[in-house]
């Protein structure tokens, strides 16, 4: 098929978006591009990121195909008994510039991984060009080394007690004694030598067989939840989208059991239900109705989750708010792909000879709000993540998703309300400012008016952060045959191949 437009990437790192542009310009397609980009992901974002860890992929083809990959992780136990079993489970203190917060790692905060599973699927799936092609990127760049950036060296300094648990964490962040940071290369030749070797069993020994095997085993010797049936088990699962009609536009988004997709259906069908519309950007009508609308959204979850009954002194602001990042791909044959993907913090664990650290989400008390290991093992684990597309008729109008935990929802919200009713282009809208509904306060970045401050205040409690921050979310969007948007919150770049193959960044 010819290539008919320019192609368009935007992830959370220049490393990454250079891979996917790689890719699209040896040929692949957006799905082919994606999915180096999460293999890039590990190596590049690796505080956000594994292929130890879970995720989605939304999927519309040039011929109208749409497919929601769901492989995030699913809850571990399966084929032991756990009934007397205390898991290695424990917090870590992690010191942010204004408070302190604990992070659940060790073996019991492991669930079952499917990052690893869910683009090899996603490639026999969709993908044309071969898969050492795809990986070849990935590899030179664990065997090379990728230099730190500022927010890559910012996210690695917050998780250093976790990065450097094991002595293998300790050899992969902290080389001859000096942990890595902005400017130093990081270099992992385990991933790099599990990477090579991937074409021949293609996940098989992670999920079956050797690499399996001696992840059980650790775990059943370090009294961690995580089995063998449990990887042998485990499926990627294929979704209808759900599609929320608004504003004479389709949006898909990810579907129940995810929650961050309903979500943000609801807060779309009230914005489009109302009329005329709440006034530009920075007014005080359209302020106003963002924030309602932001509420209502939070009163429906709360409503709809167990967590509702904890009380409001005991939720405290998420300094960190979660690894989790984001790869969207538009493509010049009307391929679109957006990613979303998570590794938590990490749970301190890194399978031998892999490279690979397992996830934590066993000790995320945003996806457990009935408490940690309350849920019998193999379901899947609902998330808040919410990679989705826009449509106008037939035609894809944008990709995008972000990372963030609860902030995702009000980061998808607002940036689709910019484009739909305000008219923004793609990159404005990203970089907008914020707002967040916490359940107590708004949340406000700075850029809005003394007089949209005021009346905020009027009606709810203000608190006004000094600068775009990472807790609000960090969108990376592609409009296809027009550009990107990566969010300045989270280190977002945006690549572009043109018809010539030529790599260029904005």
């Amino acid at each position: 098929m010819k290539s008919i437009a320019r192609s368009f990437v935007a992830s959370g790192h220049p490393t990454v978006s250079s891979v996917a542009a790689e890719i699209l310009a040896m040929g692949g397609n957006a799905f082919d591009a994606a999915v180096g980009a999460g293999f890039a992901s590990a190596i590049a974002e690796p505080a956000l990121t594994s292929l130890g860890g879970g995720g989605f992929l939304l999927g519309r083809t040039g011929a109208g195909e749409e497919i929601l990959f769901d492989f995030f992780v699913d809850t571990p136990g399966l084929g032991r008994d756990t009934d007397q079993l205390v898991p290695h489970f424990f917090p870590v203190t992690i010191r942010f510039p204004g408070a302190n917060q604990d992070f659940n790692v060790g073996l019991g905060s492991v669930a079952v991984p499917g990052n690893l599973k869910g683009f090899l699927h996603v490639h026999h799936r969709l993908g044309t060009l071969p898969l050492a092609r795809i990986l070849a990127p990935t590899i030179r760049l664990a065997r090379e080394g990728v230099t730190i950036n500022s927010s890559q060296g910012y996210f690695l300094s917050l998780l250093r007690p976790i990065l450097t648990l094991t002595g293998q964490g300790r050899e992969l962040y902290q080389p001859a004694g000096t942990y890595l940071g902005p400017g130093k290369k990081l270099r992992n030749t385990d991933l790099a030598l599990f990477l090579e070797n991937l074409p021949g069993h293609r996940g098989e020994s992670f999920y079956s067989g050797e690499i399996a095997y001696r992840i059980a085993r650790d775990m059943e010797e370090g009294d961690g939840l995580l089995t063998y049936d449990d990887l042998a088990s485990f499926q990627v699962i294929e979704r209808k989208p759900l599609a929320v009609t608004t504003n004479g536009s389709t949006l898909l988004t990810n579907p129940p059991p995810s929650m961050g997709g309903s979500l943000i259906g609801h807060g779309l069908s009230r914005r489009s239900s109302l009329n005329p519309r709440q006034g530009k950007w920075n007014s005080r009508e359209h302020a106003l109705g963002v924030a309602a609308t932001l509420i209502e959204m939070e009163d429906i979850r709360t409503r709809n989750s167990p967590d509702h009954s904890i009380p409001e002194s005991r939720k405290r602001l998420r300094t960190f708010s979660r690894g989790t990042t984001h790869i969207s791909v538009a493509d010049g044959f009307g391929n679109v792909a957006s990613m979303t993907t998570s590794n938590g913090e990490g749970s301190g664990y890194i399978v031998p000879s892999t490279g690979i650290m397992l996830n934590n989400m066993m000790g995320e008390d945003d996806l457990h709000p009935e408490g940690f290991h309350a849920s019998p093992p193999g379901q899947r684990v609902a998330s808040m993540m919410s990679p989705s597309i826009l449509l106008k008729g037939d035609r894809v109008r944008l990709a995008l998703g972000s990372g963030g935990s609860k902030r995702i929802r009000s980061a998808i919200v607002q940036v689709l309300i910019n484009v739909l009713e305000c008219g923004m282009e793609i990159e404005e809208a990203v970089k907008t400012p914020r707002i967040h509904w916490d359940g107590k306060a708004l949340q406000v970045e700075p850029g809005y008016g003394d007089d949209v401050v005021a009346a905020l205040k009027e009606h709810w409690p203000v608190n006004l952060w000094p600068e775009l921050d990472m807790y609000f979310g960090g969108v990376h969007a592609v409009a296809p045959g027009r550009g990107g948007g990566g969010d300045p919150r989270r280190g977002g770049a945006v690549a572009v191949v043109d018809h010539d193959r030529l790599i260029t960044f904005p």
